[in-house]
């Protein structure tokens, strides 16, 4: 990670800790935890708060194409900063509440969402407007990969039972400031999305 990506992030925090969440950028060892089940095959990647862009290269370096990703930065910093380093991806500044009234997307095409978005300090108003903007992307099979710091998922059940998500821990990393565990957010199966000839 270089130097300059620490103090941009520390510089973020400084001025707004409650849309940044850390003071450091994502180790290396989260980013490869959070992007291990996404490869080229996953087609259009949608990512939430890249920051300076380390699970951005770690998508790169799975093989998922640079113009098949579309990356949602609040912060006009990182933004131009994510610009300069992936000028072949769709670059969005704005907040990822706007993903529920906006069509990045002429349909569902999105195979997987990675987020590095502090959820937990966002309000659950916010936080349902989020999902459902990022589910509204997502095409049938496709899922959200989010980390946390804390010991359980962020999200509560009640918000995941009115989405009809079901939520599925990937693993923990302690090579991260501070640890991080990564959960995987995809709709639940009904009866009537099964395809019966491969149950």
């Amino acid at each position: 990670m270089p130097a300059h990506d620490a103090l941009s992030f520390l510089v973020a925090w400084t001025v707004a800790p409650f849309r940044t969440g850390s003071v450091t950028p994502s180790s290396s060892s989260l980013a490869a935890l959070m992007t291990r089940d996404i490869g080229p095959e996953t087609g259009p990647v949608l990512e939430l708060g890249p920051g300076t862009g380390p699970f951005t290269r770690a998508l790169l370096s799975r093989g998922v194409r640079e113009e098949d990703l579309t990356l949602i930065e609040s912060d006009p910093d990182f933004a131009a900063l994510l610009k300069r380093r992936f000028p072949a991806a769709r670059i969005f500044e704005m907040d990822a509440v706007s993903l529920r009234h906006l069509s990045l997307f002429h349909r569902p095409v999105v195979g997987a969402a990675v987020s590095g978005l502090p959820f937990r300090l966002i309000s659950p108003r916010k936080t349902l407007a989020i999902l459902e903007g990022v589910f509204a992307n997502l095409r049938p099979g496709g899922a959200l990969y989010q980390f946390t710091y804390g010991r359980r998922c962020p999200f509560d059940q009640s918000l995941l039972d009115r989405l009809d998500l079901e939520v599925t821990r990937v693993g923990h990393t302690f090579r991260n400031f501070p640890p991080a565990t990564v959960y995987r957010l995809a709709r639940i199966k009904t009866p009537g999305t099964y395809d019966w000839r491969f149950a």
